[in-house]
């Protein structure tokens, strides 16, 4: 059986990302995000605990980050685990860092200021989805009677077979 690596995240960025060029235009960008999370002690008092988690992001989603995030921005980011090494003064030290795969920005359009929400970072990134915007709806408060639901809709022969979609199942 194969294993997963898979890793979401959800939190703010606690620096603007670095971002290198590597041989051949390659872009890496480099940033941390701080992830919250908070409990009650036996004693009734509230404990917040904040996690750093060092991100990396690789190409197009790297140029993206570089252009709207910036150091506070929320993000929802997907991605995986990557152990690396190094030697410092013949000491070896080890990281695990985030590898993001793709990304969300959730931070409010600023107006007029080009804001960076409803780009979606979405997956600008590796493998599918470059140019995809996602949109978040959000719920209109109405001030006069409701309006009507939409109905279903009887899409031919009640039990669907007439009914032709592009499903693969």
């Amino acid at each position: 059986m194969r294993g997963l690596n898979k890793v979401v995240l959800l939190g703010h960025l606690g620096r603007d990302p670095e971002v290198t060029y590597l041989e051949g235009g390659i872009a890496r960008a480099r940033f941390s995000i701080a992830t919250n999370e908070g409990y009650t002690d036996k004693e009734g008092n509230r404990i917040d605990q904040t996690e750093w988690h060092n991100i990396t992001l690789w190409r197009r989603q790297a140029e993206v980050a570089e252009k709207f995030l910036k150091k506070g921005s929320l993000i929802y980011l997907e991605g995986r685990l990557r152990n690396r090494s190094w030697e410092d003064n013949g000491v070896k030290k080890y990281a695990t860092d985030v590898e993001g795969l793709n990304f969300i920005m959730l931070d409010k359009k600023e107006d007029g200021a080009g804001g960076s929400s409803n780009y979606g970072g979405d997956s600008a990134s590796a493998g599918g989805g470059y140019g995809q915007q996602q949109q978040r709806s959000q719920p209109q408060q109405q001030s006069g009677p409701a309006a009507p639901q939409p109905q279903a809709q009887d899409m031919g022969g009640g039990n669907g077979d007439d009914y032709n979609d592009d499903l693969p199942f």
